[in-house]
């Protein structure tokens, strides 16, 4: 079997490729056709686990889940993780392969086999591969170096569906200038546009529709509308811009702060907290954001030593001490735990020159970064039973560890008792304070368990007030099923059907 294909591209990074992407999928799957998502190249600090222990971007892992699938490293095989604003690590197959400088970019040429024989190999076993582009395929000095945009549609000869942001204005001359851009060769694969994040009454864009159509003899194949409180996983932080925007109408209730921090990853690790009734969450940037939070969060970062260095310079640093202080608490999830420490330790140079950096001190423990990557979805149970953790002794979790480094305490008690697959010994996790008002955890998922956020939730000082009769659920598929419906109901998924050849 050879699976037909269809290509989403965008006229730049965060119109909407990885959101339809994931629509069409659940769409296509929900008809009964054995679909899978492809990205040749994903830059994005979101990843996440395969069941067996390979990291991909989390969009992928969420289209992977639209279309009924387990993560396959193959919907992905090449990750770039940015470090810094001129380096990325390069995760090959699931697996770190060293460092990539932005110099050296055009050298991504020689990853194309590995990129073919992914997408190979996910054709000979699927009816369909909706595969996505990356930023934007006008970039015309990046054409040599390209591995993700038409060098994938031509090589597979994909019909390409184009994609424009019509929120952030000029969508009518992204569309064209970006086809304009392309090669006559690319510009044939082109078979469609469709139009993202409208608001309004679309009929006052059919004047420009009609005329779009006509000036490029291509139809409109829809006009998606703009989606307020998306439950979708997002592929990277550029998502934050627009939720910064919507924090500033935040709901009252316990209040929790999450740092943005320079590098910050696996942000969706929040989506269940501020999905919470009676949680206002926001994403901040400076000291004087975190007001009188309840709960401030420090989340995971693909460069702990930089981003400690930013806490300090910002103030935030001081902030958060004097908070906690007060009675707030915090939590730290895998970079953010490594950072409650006293010190992270770089021996070895991973996260730029061989150094170290002074934690927060806000628990006893140390991180020494080490060559070795853990990369494992796992089990657990809950050690801790005060202050956060009060009520949740023995509650089981699931979640997953993406990280460098190894943190050692000094004399906090373990948060977290993770048993592996195969072992027979488990193994602890985490620190948590005297008083349980501070814990770190390399567990990303933690908030998706539905009992351990509720409880967690209802231990603020302005929390749920009775937890255990709480019915509140996470359940990504309804984020997925409502994504799907918009998609039936403002796209012509009959012409997008014939296009991909089904």
């Amino acid at each position: 079997m050879t699976a037909k294909v269809l290509m989403v591209q965008g006229t730049a990074s965060s119109v909407g490729k990885s959101v339809l992407v994931a629509a069409l999928c659940r769409v296509f799957a929900d008809e009964g056709v054995r679909v899978a998502p492809f990205k040749a190249q994903n830059m994005s600090n979101n990843s996440y686990v395969t069941p067996d222990g390979l990291e991909i971007g989390r969009a992928q892992a969420e289209q992977a889940r639209a279309a009924r699938l387990a993560p396959d490293v193959r919907m992905n095989p090449v990750l770039l993780k940015p470090e810094g604003d001129l380096r990325s690590q390069v995760v090959l197959m699931g697996r770190p392969a060293g460092s990539l400088s932005t110099q050296r970019f055009s050298h991504k040429r020689r990853l194309w086999s590995r990129v073919r024989a992914a997408l190979d190999s996910l054709r000979e076993e699927y009816e369909l591969v909706i595969m996505e582009g990356a930023g934007s395929p006008a970039e015309i000095n990046l054409r040599r170096a390209d591995i993700t945009n038409m060098r994938v549609a031509r090589y597979a000869q994909a019909p390409v569906l184009l994609v424009g942001d019509i929120d952030n204005g000029g969508v009518f001359a992204h569309l064209v200038g970006t086809l304009a851009l392309l090669t006559p060769a690319e510009r044939r694969l082109v078979r469609g546009f469709i139009i993202n994040k409208f608001r309004g009454d679309v009929t006052l864009l059919e004047p420009g529709l009609e005329l779009l159509q006509r000036r490029t003899g291509r139809p409109v194949l829809g006009v998606l509308p703009y989606l307020h409180d998306l439950e979708v996983a997002e592929e990277d932080a550029v998502a934050l811009d627009r939720r910064r925007r919507d924090d500033q109408t935040a709901a009252p209730g316990a209040k929790i702060a999450v740092v943005r921090l320079p590098h910050i990853s696996n942000f969706d690790d929040f989506d269940p907290l501020a999905s919470s009734p009676g949680v206002s969450l926001a994403y901040v940037r400076r000291a004087e954001e975190l007001g009188d939070a309840d709960l401030v969060i420090l989340p995971g970062t693909k460069n702990t030593r930089a981003d400690l260095r930013w806490l300090q310079e910002s103030g935030l640093a001081q902030a958060i001490r004097r908070l906690r202080g007060a009675g707030c608490s915090v939590i730290g999830i895998c970079g953010g735990f490594q950072m409650l420490g006293k010190r992270v330790l770089d021996p070895l140079g991973i996260e730029g020159p061989a150094g170290s950096e002074q934690g927060l001190g806000l628990l006893p423990v140390r991180t020494t970064f080490l060559r070795s990557k853990a990369t494992r979805r796992v089990t657990a149970r809950v050690l801790g039973d005060i202050g956060l953790l009060a009520g949740l002794r023995d509650v089981s979790v699931e979640g997953y560890e993406i990280h460098m480094g190894q943190t050692e305490a000094e004399s906090s008690r373990p948060a977290i008792l993770i048993q592996d697959e195969g072992e027979d010994r488990a193994r602890p996790d985490g620190a948590v304070s005297e008083d349980g008002r501070v814990f770190g955890t390399y567990l990303h998922g933690l908030f998706a368990n539905d009992l351990f956020r509720r409880r967690l939730l209802a231990n603020l000082p302005k929390g749920l007030a009775s937890p255990e009769p709480d019915s509140t659920v996470w359940d990504p598929e309804v984020g997925l099923d409502r994504l799907a419906r918009q998609a039936r109901a403002h796209l012509d998924i009959e012409a997008i059907r014939r296009i991909a050849g089904l």
